[in-house]
């Protein structure tokens, strides 16, 4: 029996910011009914509130406080680990600028200030904010990535993601970031904290199977597959083998008493 939800967003509630049909009557099933349940995003470049706002124009309307966020997960990294504040220099957007924020970290300009390098889409990198990452990386500061996830779809086709800057540190540096989002445990980790739910308990419902599905199982998780995004084949969706398969959330939200 499944007692809580972590819900993918981009390919799974929405494509091309268009909702995907069901997911509206999901979400509003799940909010009346009392059920538990987290919207979870790999992208840090919004904060919980800018991606409500997001998806009320869509037609869902949650509170922020229904939304993780991999920028989220570094908040909850680093209070864990590394309890502050320190000097961060950025390479990112609004999510982790705002988060960090949040912990009272400051927020430097200049690699010999940085004690971390913290990294994610930022859709106005360039060279000087590369030149500053590697060499605060250079002189020691800790490397950490809110994802990696190389690209992602647009109208206009795949454009460069958060993977395509870190790869481009890492190849300078040598060294592999500590990364949060999908795939790694981190960000599960703490979003099933947040819910309050027994991970054996807590489905995952997601488009990728190299992330969401693969993820989920390894973590012990109820598994959801849904084929309206990025998926693979039959072979590779049988060897995966996730606990349910459906067209989209529409499907699942028909079929949602199969899995409660």
């Amino acid at each position: 029996m499944v007692k809580g939800f972590l819900i993918d967003l981009d390919g799974t509630l929405y494509l091309d910011n268009v909702l995907i049909e069901g997911s509206k009557e999901l979400i509003d099933f799940l909010d009346t009914r009392g059920t538990p349940f987290l919207l979870l995003t790999n992208n840090s470049t919004r904060t919980p509130e800018q991606v409500a706002k997001k998806l009320e124009e869509m037609g869902i309307r949650v509170p922020p406080s229904k939304i993780y966020t991999s920028a989220n997960t570094l908040g909850d990294y680093l209070r864990e680990y590394y309890p502050g504040p320190h000097n961060a220099y950025v390479v990112g957007e609004d999510g982790i600028l705002k988060e960090l924020e949040s912990l009272g970290w400051n927020i430097v300009e200049n690699h010999k200030d940085a004690e971390f390098v913290i990294v994610g889409l930022d859709r106005k990198v360039n060279y000087e904010k590369l030149k500053e990452a590697v060499l605060a990386i250079q002189k020691g500061a800790i490397f950490i990535a809110c994802n990696r996830d190389s690209s992602f779809p647009t109208p206009e086709g795949l454009l460069p993601g958060a993977g395509a800057i870190v790869n481009a540190i890492t190849t300078v540096v040598g060294i592999e970031p500590i990364v949060l989002g999908k795939p790694m445990e981190y960000i599960i980790r703490y979003a099933v904290k947040r819910l309050g739910t027994p991970l054996e308990e807590t489905a995952i419902v997601g488009d990728r199977l190299d992330t969401d599905i693969t993820l989920g199982k390894k973590m012990g998780m109820v598994t959801v597959l849904v084929l309206t995004g990025v998926h693979k084949g039959e072979d590779e969706i049988k060897k995966v083998n996730p606990d349910f398969i459906f067209k989209d959330v529409g499907e699942l939200w028909k079929n949602i008493y199969r899995l409660l």
